[in-house]
């Protein structure tokens, strides 16, 4: 099952998508400016229901048309449609804007049913440690896991064509990935991501002429989660369940430093901001464009690191993420360089 034939089936559900975008801009739900955000005028949202539309199509491709193929796994079939619920709220969401709380609920919710589907974390590899049994413990840090993902992704869509182009080369790189290791359904699903983003994409590009709002963040923050947590299948000793947090690792650190830096300065971490670095790298002089493309480097590089990931010994395998935190640590000093000197303030 050769990697290359999938692409020409990916171009018609990228087609799909592109078109389901273009209603989205004609029929728009407008996201209209303030002081939080970076758009100074009215632009339209929910351009993530071309991805969530492409991937539903696949999907059912799959489990009508070819229901004995070896992505079509019934197993995964409460994952398929918690995937789509995510996307669901979020879209009503993008509409009613929904408090946090129910948000937090949809997502937890949704990851259970993932959970009971089977997809639980049971061990975790340590460099230096070796196989660390979880027990009991997996379930709770399998929910952790796939509502912190969601809402990262989430957090981290602020800015023209950046977390859409990310996600569009962490789905290619697991894809190739996924059918290296044998895991069909991984590899269909990270196909459909794949397609679904380089549909929506080319209309997020800045200036943006739509935002893909929560439904496309959410879905895809839940869906990599998700498969990130199947990916762990891969190897007895699930180590290969960082190939996912590795290849969104600069989405992932991003969230993280700033959820860590916004607690320890006794902020409201709730509350909507612009202090993400790659909000305050923008508000600091850097153009969107660099910055965007400098995400797509970071995912490039996470991808390469992903694949050597492959071929290193089991004991070498978890240090491979040392790289990617030697470059997001750069990253950060050189933003916090630029704050100080254009004198901005990192509370909200």
């Amino acid at each position: 099952m050769a990697v290359l034939p999938h692409l020409a089936f990916a171009l018609p559900l990228a087609l799909l998508s592109a078109l389901a975008v273009r209603a989205m801009i004609a029929w728009p739900i407008l996201d209209h400016p303030d002081r939080r955000k970076a758009h100074t005028r009215p632009t339209p949202k929910g351009g993530g229901v071309g991805p969530v539309l492409a991937f539903v199509v696949g999907m059912l491709g799959i489990y009508q048309l070819a229901p004995f193929a070896p992505a079509a796994e019934p197993r995964f079939l409460g994952v398929v449609l918690a995937a789509v619920a995510i996307a669901a709220v979020a879209l009503l969401d993008d509409v009613r804007d929904f408090r946090f709380t129910v948000k937090l609920a949809a997502q937890a919710l949704a990851a259970l049913v993932a959970i009971a589907s089977g997809l639980v974390l049971h061990r975790l590899a340590l460099p230096w440690v070796g196989e660390v049994p979880l027990g009991p413990f997996g379930v709770a840090l399998t929910l952790f896991w796939i509502v912190g993902c969601t809402n990262a992704v989430n957090f981290m869509d602020g800015m023209d064509g950046l977390v859409g182009g990310v996600v569009m080369i962490a789905a290619a790189a697991l894809g190739v990935i996924a059918a290296l290791e044998g895991g069909w359904f991984i590899h269909a699903c990270a196909l459909f991501l794949f397609a679904g983003f380089a549909g929506f994409l080319p209309f997020n590009l800045h200036p943006a002429r739509i935002f893909m709002g929560d439904v496309g963040s959410q879905f895809a923050g839940f869906l990599l989660a998700v498969l990130a947590v199947a990916a762990a299948g891969f190897e007895a000793d699930q180590v290969s369940f960082l190939i996912v947090p590795l290849l969104l690792f600069g989405l992932l650190w991003d969230a993280a430093f700033t959820l860590a830096r916004r607690a320890a300065m006794r902020e409201r971490v709730s509350t909507p901001h612009r202090t993400h670095l790659y909000q305050m790298a923008q508000r600091s002089g850097l153009p969107v464009r660099a910055i965007a493309g400098l995400h797509w480097g970071f995912a490039l590089f996470h991808a390469g690191l992903a694949l050597l990931f492959l071929h290193l010994p089991p004991g070498q395998k978890p240090l491979v993420v040392l790289p990617a935190l030697a470059v997001q640590l750069a990253w950060t000093l050189y933003v916090a360089r630029r704050v100080r000197r254009a004198g901005l303030s990192w509370r909200a």
